[in-house]
């Protein structure tokens, strides 16, 4: 069986009634729980996005607090959750300056963790593979953001 194309869907879709529109949706957030968290951020979370990144930062500071640096082995598993956390939630926002602004969070409280956990070369190429992201995001955003943005992302080389 071959999937279809977005568009060929799209097309589909037209010619359903809103009850069966809302059926079909309805049995699709029933499949996998990133359906129904992508569908929760656009009907509820999408029309305030600061709230929405405020919420995410103090998850992502919750989760920081929980990372076991006596362990570097956990603490890069841990890390990865967090990371793995934050691109999707960048992927429901599917705006620049929200993944601009997650991942600078994630580098800042990354630099707050105790400094052995830096010592690992894979910590160290997390980090800068974070800054690798930021600065190919902020090409996407207006010039005068970018230019607010750079100034972070210098203070985060430091």
């Amino acid at each position: 069986m071959q999937t279809a194309t977005i568009a060929q869907l799209r097309k589909e879709m037209q010619h359903l009634s809103h009850a069966e529109l809302l059926t079909v949706c309805t049995r699709m957030i029933k499949y996998k729980k990133e359906n129904k968290e992508l569908l929760s951020y656009v009907l509820f979370e999408s029309k305030n996005e600061q709230a929405f990144l405020l919420e995410v930062k103090q998850e992502i500071h919750a989760q920081f607090d929980e990372v076991n640096t006596a362990s570097i082995f956990w603490a890069k598993k841990t890390l990865r959750k967090i990371l793995r956390m934050i691109v999707k939630q960048a992927k429901f926002s599917g705006q620049p300056a929200t993944a601009i602004e997650l991942h600078i969070y994630f580098c800042q409280q990354l630099q707050q963790l105790p400094y052995p956990i830096f010592e690992s070369n894979v910590v160290q190429t997390m980090y800068s593979n974070q800054l690798k992201k930021i600065n190919k995001y902020i090409l996407s955003i207006h010039e005068d953001l970018q230019f607010d943005y750079a100034q972070i992302v210098g203070q985060l080389l430091t």
